[in-house]
């Protein structure tokens, strides 16, 4: 048996860790302003773009190419491959570029050019796809590359790899679990490719069938969420289940651009849209709860606006 001072001298003369220990355990941070209206109800937020990626994504494209190692299915030589909307090929660059993979992306062009450069920087391989098909695009011109050389390529497809939805029911869940100290009521999260609201409702229920979790979806098919898909319309990822929502509430774009603007002057807090949706369908979930009752909406910020700036909507 190695003792925990045996096994402490085995690192001795080390100093600090690796960049991707760094993925998960972000703070839960709570509105202190907007809300306030609803209280005793609390809401609160997974801060994610403290994983050194900068979004929730860091999780589930870690998980997945743990997954790949683990398996064989990712060897040396093989490039990652994926479709993305941005912040999973961020994720997937910079993991890759720690792990010494290269990264081939499919992304649309509509993506905001901080995203673009993001990736750029960390050395990935862009495939621009047609905007207007969004991530749909994207995933057939994968499909593509992958069946005319299958030998070269990983492609974990985050829209259909269990390792996604995992991610979140080994971690984001325990964390908002031990960062309320089990208070949790209710979990309000958007939909892209399901893996957030997946594993974490999942994991969710089985420390509290009583908790309520709401998924958000964009209120149509042309919306400004990057990243979250209208089901309706959209290709439905495999690993999405709407059977597990308790509810499904729909946010419009323009109401998200405005709660973005008074979270920067209300909480101090830079969101990106999605993040904006993700407070605004709290909103939602709060002034319907009765007054005087207790409640802890929890939700999750993807990303911060640093790859948003440019929108048009900061300065309407």
């Amino acid at each position: 048996m190695v003792t925990a001072v045996e096994g402490q001298s085995r690192d001795a003369g080390r100093a600090g860790e690796s960049l991707l220990a760094r993925i998960g355990n972000t703070p839960l941070l709570r509105m202190q302003r907007m809300g306030r209206e609803f209280a005793p109800a609390e809401i609160c937020a997974k801060a994610e773009w403290f994983n050194p990626g900068g979004s929730v994504k860091d999780r589930a494209a870690f998980s997945m190419i743990e997954a790949g190692l683990a398996s064989g299915a990712l060897t040396p030589g093989r490039t990652i491959i994926d479709a993305t909307s941005g912040n999973t090929g961020i994720a997937y660059a910079m993991i890759g570029a720690a792990l010494g993979y290269g990264v081939k992306l499919c992304l649309p062009d509509s993506a905001s050019p901080e995203r673009k450069k993001m990736l750029l920087a960390y050395g990935a391989e862009l495939v621009l796809t047609p905007g207007d098909q969004s991530t749909d695009g994207a995933i057939r011109r994968v499909h593509q590359i992958v069946a005319g050389e299958p030998e070269k390529y990983f492609y974990p497809d985050q829209y259909s790899n269990d390792g996604n939805w995992q991610a979140h029911y080994r971690t984001t869940a325990r964390e908002i679990w031990e960062q309320t100290s089990g208070r949790i009521t209710h979990f309000v999260a958007g939909l892209g490719t399901s893996g957030t609201f997946m594993g974490t409702t999942r994991r969710l229920r089985e420390l509290n069938p009583a908790i309520r979790c709401i998924s958000l979806q964009p209120d149509g098919p042309f919306h400004g969420l990057e990243g979250w898909k209208d089901m309706a319309t959209a290709m439905r990822p495999a690993i999405y289940d709407q059977a597990l929502a308790d509810e499904n509430l729909l946010v419009s774009t323009e109401g998200a651009y405005k709660i973005v603007k008074r979270a920067a002057r209300e909480e101090g807090l830079l969101l990106s849209p999605s993040a904006g949706a993700a407070l605004l369908g709290s909103l939602q979930v709060a002034a319907r709860i009765p007054q005087n009752e207790k409640a802890v909406i929890v939700t999750v910020f993807a990303d911060s606006a640093a790859k948003y700036l440019n929108e048009r909507f900061w300065d309407e």
